[in-house]
């Protein structure tokens, strides 16, 4: 017998949840894609897009995955030959990287293992030994999807300044926009890359950009730009199709516009950073209670976990199975491990990540941690008792 015959729960770290108001808004013929509606209402996205990266600077939208949009930040960045600082906490700063150096960037990798944010006194060291400046920037992820590591990226700013270096500042926040807290302005990053389809809450398919002056001005002598990836027309178009190289995203864009009213103009940005952190709590509570008989959170500080994604560590193989009860028998999806561990491999069966991004309420968040609760008893995993009380008191303990 399954009980799995209600709507299904997705809790992977992305794609998240759509809500069904950005499905709606995306179930429509297609529109003029030169003139009245649709060009009219693509230019009220880039100042929600800036409000939800907290920066001035410029935005852009890239018909791509985020991995378009590193290659994006790539190209507009560097030229070949031209030597980069890899700040690595899990997959996919690493991947990053591999990207770059694919392209013809030397690069230079700080590698902080797979349970641990990037420690800035280390960037402070390793660029003040750049007595000749030749690492032209730094690049690192704000969430790793793959650990939920989260990199406190003001403080590698500051470490970066300490160092009196030049460096540029490039942060990848694919995982962690409208997630996690990020003051792009604030924390002076200069190119910040990002996606859509994990906590602005619509289909995969669009990729962003965000740049201050200092990025534009480096721009104009990087030998890497290419026709599709360069966002000055992007950012300055002369028509309407040269923002997307060509024919628009039409029916994503239709679809971002709903995502972005209910993250911008309802909930507000920093209510979302707030209801991020709770349910991120309400898990981690979840986790302790069912104890170390059972699992452990793969990243110990606190502050350096990631309010968007949580990956756990079970106490043997025991997190594939688990999961395929979840799915098979109560429907919901939990995220496998992503990069770090062989499929089949005793580790890759010990570990499986929660989602908790974007569209997400407490019935959500609560039936997730209950269904865990309830594979950890129909496997007979031993597990503590009192999770959903742990989640539950976390979510409770100040009025919303």
């Amino acid at each position: 017998m399954t009980l799995n015959f209600g709507r299904p729960q997705l809790s992977i770290p992305g794609p998240s949840v759509i809500p069904d108001r950005v499905l709606a808004a995306m179930h429509r013929p297609s529109p003029n894609i030169y003139e009245g509606e649709l060009v009219d209402m693509t230019t009220t996205l880039y100042p929600d897009l800036k409000t939800v990266a907290q920066t001035k600077g410029k935005a852009t939208i890239y018909i791509s995955n985020g991995h378009g949009a590193w290659e994006a930040a790539i190209c507009n960045s560097f030229s070949k030959g031209d030597k980069v600082l890899v700040l690595v906490t899990g997959n996919f700063g690493l991947g990053w990287a591999t990207m770059a150096r694919e392209l013809g960037i030397e690069i230079e990798l700080l590698d902080f293992g797979l349970r641990r944010a990037a420690d800035p006194q280390q960037v402070l060291d390793r660029l003040k030994r750049d007595k000749f400046h030749e690492i032209k920037a730094v690049m690192t992820v704000q969430t790793d999807t793959a650990t939920s590591a989260q990199n406190g990226i003001a403080a590698l700013r500051s470490a970066i300044d300490d160092a009196q270096h030049p460096a540029r500042f490039m942060v990848d926040c694919i995982a962690s926009l409208g997630c996690d807290r990020h003051e792009m302005d604030n924390w002076g990053v200069d190119v910040m890359v990002a996606a859509c389809q994990k906590g602005l809450m619509t289909p995969p398919g669009l990729g962003f950009l965000f740049f201050n002056e200092k990025a534009a001005e480096a721009q104009k002598t990087a030998d890497l730009v290419t026709p599709y990836w360069d966002w000055h027309l992007r950012s300055k178009p002369d028509r309407y199709y040269q923002l997307f190289g060509g024919t628009p995203p039409v029916h994503l864009l239709y679809g971002l516009r709903e995502a972005l009213n209910m993250l911008v103009h309802e909930e507000g940005i920093q209510a979302a950073w707030a209801r991020h952190e709770r349910f991120a709590r309400a898990l981690w509570a979840a986790v302790e209670a069912w104890g170390e008989q059972a699992m452990t959170l793969n990243i110990a500080a606190p502050d350096q976990r990631s309010h968007a994604v949580t990956l756990i560590r079970t106490n043997g193989p025991q997190a594939t199975p688990l999961r395929q009860w979840c799915a098979q028998k109560a429907g919901l999806t939990l995220g496998i491990s992503l990069g770090i561990a062989d499929p089949g491999s005793v580790e890759f069966d010990s570990m499986f990540r929660v989602g908790h991004m974007g569209h997400l309420n407490v019935p959500m968040m609560m039936g997730t941690i209950g269904t865990i609760d309830a594979g950890l008893k129909a496997l007979g995993i031993p597990h503590g008792s009192g999770a959903c009380d742990a989640a539950a008191q976390v979510i409770s303990e100040h009025n919303f």
